[in-house]
């Protein structure tokens, strides 16, 4: 990512994208409403000031219960400590849709076209099976030799 593609002062500065940023800003507002690049980037560092302000906080609440690592709990008590109790519910019920998706999509990355879980075995195998495929088409255009299904029976 080039520097000029981040808000911030530096490299070294915590930033956010400013293409998604931007994205973002347009998509909260209605169509015929434009921003100002001033005010677009004055929206993304506060942003970024309130990242740092509920890490921040977060961190002092994982202290606090002497944790090491910073849990959702700990960013739920750290928006009710720093006033924000009013988004706690919809904060909870975004990270409860995370975590759907996220199992959703770890799910469905180990499905087979078929639909049936594939073992590591079996993947590995797939992917063997079509790298040879593609160095085949590769180096003489013929393909490799389909690998019969074992999941399906054979007619004598």
């Amino acid at each position: 990512m080039e520097p000029m593609d981040i808000v911030g002062k530096s490299k070294e500065d915590a930033s956010l994208p400013k293409a998604t940023m931007t994205k973002i800003i347009k998509e909260m507002l209605p169509p015929d409403v434009r921003v100002a690049r001033d005010a677009q980037d004055l929206l993304i560092e506060c942003c970024v000031e309130f990242i740092n302000l509920i890490s921040s906080e977060s961190n002092e609440v994982c202290s606090r219960e002497e944790k090491r690592t910073i849990a959702p709990e700990h960013v739920l008590k750290a928006l009710q400590v720093l006033g924000f109790s009013e988004y706690i519910e919809e904060v909870y019920a975004a990270y409860e849709q995370h975590k759907i998706e996220t199992v959703h999509d770890v799910a469905k990355s180990v499905k087979w076209g078929n639909g049936a879980e594939m073992t590591e075995e079996q993947a590995l195998a797939e992917q063997q099976r079509m790298f040879a495929e593609a160095r085949a088409r590769m180096n003489g255009g013929a393909t490799a030799p389909k690998q019969p299904d074992p999941d399906q029976t054979l007619e004598s």
